[in-house]
């Protein structure tokens, strides 16, 4: 089973894709840390995450181990990810690896910008989790202040909005809710909430309503 979750950051997709991959008893992918990953290593390298050949060659030599480096939550790697991800070749570098693992047994939950529409446009379930960008906002700041950041509610709303404008406007794999998604929308629904409203939708999409738990 192959569930994928699309969404714009800090739209709660990716908490609520480790609980989702934990009910079912599958394996869990945050696509994300990938192009945080390689941002991390182009950067490491002393190149320019604009330049398409230095974050390519990052991205050809990224190491999946790597991907539960604590250092790639920073906000400076999130908008250096932002812009790797603007980059053909390093997304279809990516693309084999997060394929790979959506197909393994007996299947996975994915969550990214581009899951349902080029990833795994044959997910058995399709679920776009979303929220306005100033709930995105406060709660990216808490977390960020939680970690010890020195930032304003409006840098992290200012931030936000320039990285949706830029997801969703690339010429690459945009954002975009798939024709066949569900949409979650979270802003006025804690984790909890979010979780069993999930829950409910993929039962459901799944023939299998009532059955979680």
């Amino acid at each position: 089973m192959i569930i994928a979750i699309d969404g714009p950051a800090a739209s709660g997709k990716g908490t609520l894709g480790k609980r989702v991959a934990a009910h079912y008893g599958l394996a869990y992918l945050d696509t994300g840390q990938l192009y945080r990953a390689v941002a991390r290593d182009t950067l490491a390298a002393g190149d320019d995450p604009t330049d398409a050949a230095a974050a390519l060659k990052a991205a050809q030599a990224l190491n999946p181990q790597s991907l539960d480096d604590s250092s790639l939550r920073t906000p400076e790697l999130g908008e250096a990810a932002s812009l790797v991800a603007r980059h053909p070749q390093v997304r279809e570098t990516l693309r084999a690896y997060q394929r790979t693992f959506a197909h393994r047994t007996p299947g996975a939950v994915i969550d990214g910008r581009d899951i349902g529409t080029v990833i795994c446009p044959d997910a058995d379930v399709k679920l776009f989790v979303t929220a306005t960008p100033e709930e995105r906002a406060r709660r990216r700041y808490l977390e960020l202040k939680q970690n010890g950041a020195e930032v304003t509610p409006n840098e992290v709303l200012a931030d936000i909005e320039v990285r949706d404008e830029r997801d969703q406007n690339r010429a690459t794999a945009p954002l975009r809710m798939a024709e066949d998604a569900v949409l979650l929308d979270t802003t006025k629904l804690d984790i909890d909430a979010a979780f069993r409203v999930a829950i409910d939708m993929i039962d459901a999409a799944m023939g299998h309503a009532g059955q979680a738990g």
